[in-house]
């Protein structure tokens, strides 16, 4: 079998048994010796910059962050979208963002991209493959592994509904009398989907919609065939690969077909195979579920996925700028961890899906959940439910953009109240341990599209509104509007985040809870040196905690002490002054420091 099966066996003979596992690794080492020769070089802001070495590391640091967006999120007559995006990222990220997600841009028939036709095509409306090329000379690049399921009229499907025999198997009828009272459902809609075929009517497992038809696994060609793509996207340029839905990969009647073990070897065979032929890819899990579930996508923290979405990270968030009081956000942070230097929290506020509240459960109460359900409609929101296996429904997501969750459109509100408070949340996010993903609407404080829903009838378009680009250009070269502002807070904060070594995704994070108003995190460099106080008022009333300063400088030197780091840290002593990174304003200490109503402070000392 040759040293680039032994990471491969295991989970092939897991899925598939002895002798057909044995004939699935051989071909899989004959698809990665065929892809090997066409993955490129890591990007110009990849592992070669940073210095980073080691299989499976997810190669980022501090200067690291993601922007998520569409395809076609900025528009410009005569153009083709990715060209305009191209175009437009290079002015306004350069030096702020390192990589693009670029939502799916394949031929699809709904979901805004979710319902892929052709996994290898580039939708002639976007673009081309070099149009993402281009893109890819000044940012790394972020692809969409959309492998739960494909669209009902993708050639995959269509060919099952001629009964053709190379794809009879290639997706998920179950027998008469199955057991799927404990399928787990992330939508209210039916879990089978009728068709006709010369074979009789059919009735196909459609997870996410009637469009939206799932592979079967079971089916080891399947497999070998999604493989395939996954490696012709790391030939396409792809140094990260978000896993969408992945948790729902394997179906087993009887069970919640959520979770599977198998689910677990799928992503570890990706891993393996990826660190044979693409080491410095990373592989990004999408499961939008309780954190304890979320984050066993990390594995022992080698095997599985270098990066996880910190799905809980949004409605806490939410959840602190509204009630004014950090406790719960705080209690869940203190306990953040990941199981090795080569697993990294991908943190984010928002999406072009909504803000999930399975992730929140068991971290608020049951009313708490309920007063952000309750928020969200007053604000002009969706609430988006779930059935569960007793028959019952429950709220699964909020279906509103992040701003207006934060900010009361019919609130008579300052504008300036209501961007202290939008980016005091965006400072959260980017000040814990990980790599933050940005969605476009939030860099500039786009608002939500209600309009949008009602041309759709779907919750999630709420927050999916494109923009052309001479409007927006327009709204930013005025000072004084929400965009501008907006984003020029934002690229303080990254900026400042970008030159600080303490906010390396490895870089260790203790959270004070002295004060429920304030959000203090300590960050400390990998190897220790260097730290950051990061400080947030979250309850616009503003707060001084100068006698709160021994405490947190207590808790650097502790976070000193996780890193390895037996001497004093130069922080963990009295400082003669404090200077923020944002802003370069200094404090004498020892002395108070008062915050402002939902001020950011990121206080270094003696500088």
């Amino acid at each position: 079998m040759g040293e680039t099966g032994e990471g491969l066996l295991p989970h092939l003979q897991a899925l598939y048994g002895e002798a057909a596992g044995q004939m699935a690794c051989e071909r899989l080492q004959a698809l990665i010796r065929d892809h090997a020769a066409h993955v490129p070089s890591p990007g110009p802001r990849g592992l070669r910059e940073r210095g980073a070495a080691g299989a499976g590391q997810p190669g980022v640091s501090e200067r690291d962050a993601i922007l998520i967006t569409y395809p076609d999120q900025v528009q410009e007559p005569g153009k083709p979208p990715l060209q305009v995006l191209g175009e437009f990222c290079a002015g306004r990220l350069q030096g702020l963002a390192s990589a693009i997600h670029i939502l799916p841009f394949y031929p699809s028939t709904s979901d805004d991209g979710f319902a892929v036709v052709d996994y290898r095509e580039v939708d002639p409306a976007f673009g081309n493959w070099g149009h993402l090329a281009g893109l890819g000379q000044g940012f790394r690049l972020m692809f969409d592994a959309v492998f739960n399921h494909v669209s009902a009229h993708s050639a995959w499907f269509q060919g099952f509904l001629r009964d053709d025999p190379t794809y009879r198997d290639y997706f998920i009828v179950p027998p008469a009398g199955a057991d799927l009272s404990r399928v787990v459902r992330p939508r209210a809609l039916p879990l089978l989907t009728s068709f006709d075929t010369p074979a009789g009517r059919k009735a196909v497992w459609t997870t996410f919609s009637t469009d939206q038809v799932d592979l079967n696994y079971h089916d080891p060609e399947v497999l070998l065939n999604i493989l395939d793509t996954l490696l012709f996207y790391v030939a396409r340029g792809a140094e990260f690969i978000r896993l969408d839905a992945i948790a729902y990969m394997w179906k087993e009647a009887g069970t919640p077909c959520i979770h599977l073990p198998q689910v677990h070897h799928i992503v570890s065979l990706f891993r393996a195979a990826l660190d044979i032929v693409a080491p410095h890819v990373a592989l990004i899990t999408e499961t939008n579920v309780p954190h304890a579930d979320n984050v066993a996508y990390f594995g022992d923290g080698y095997h599985e996925a270098q990066m996880v979405y910190n799905f809980a990270l949004p409605p806490l968030t939410l959840h602190t700028f509204q009630t004014g009081s950090a406790a719960a956000l705080a209690r869940w942070a203190g306990g953040l961890s990941v199981p090795s230097p080569r697993a990294a929290f991908f943190n984010f506020l928002a999406s072009h899906d909504g803000i999930g509240l399975n992730p929140a459960r068991g971290l608020l109460s049951d009313t708490e959940v309920d007063a952000l359900e309750e928020r969200t409609r007053q604000r002009g929101g969706f609430v988006s439910y779930k059935d569960n296996p007793d028959g019952t429904r429950s709220a699964y997501e909020l279906n509103i953009n992040y701003w207006d969750a934060l900010c009361d459109p019919e609130a008579d509100e300052p504008l300036d109240v209501q961007v202290d408070r939008f980016v005091g949340a965006q400072a959260v996010m980017l000040a814990l341990a990980g790599v933050p993903g940005i969605y476009f609407h939030s860099l500039f404080g786009l608002r939500g599209w209600p309009e949008g829903v009602r041309q759709t009838g779907q919750n999630r378009t709420i927050n999916r509104r494109k923009c052309h680009r001479a409007e927006l250009e327009e709204d930013l070269a005025l000072a004084g509007s929400r965009p501008a502002r907006v984003y020029t807070r934002y690229r303080a904060l990254l900026q400042a985040r970008c030159a600080h070594a303490a906010f390396h995704p490895q870089g260790a994070m203790r959270v004070w809870q002295g004060n429920e108003s304030v959000l203090a995190i300590v960050r400390l460099a990998p190897g220790g040196g260097e730290q950051v106080i990061c400080l947030q008022e979250v309850s616009g009333r503003g707060q001084a905690i100068g006698e709160a300063l021994d405490e947190l400088l207590t808790a650097q030197a502790a976070a000193a002490r996780e890193a390895g780091r037996d001497q004093p840290s130069p922080a963990g002593r009295p400082a003669a002054s404090w200077r923020d990174l944002i802003t370069g304003t200094r404090y004498d200490a020892p002395g108070p420091v008062s915050l402002a109503p939902y001020q950011t402070l990121w206080l270094v000392a003696g500088r």
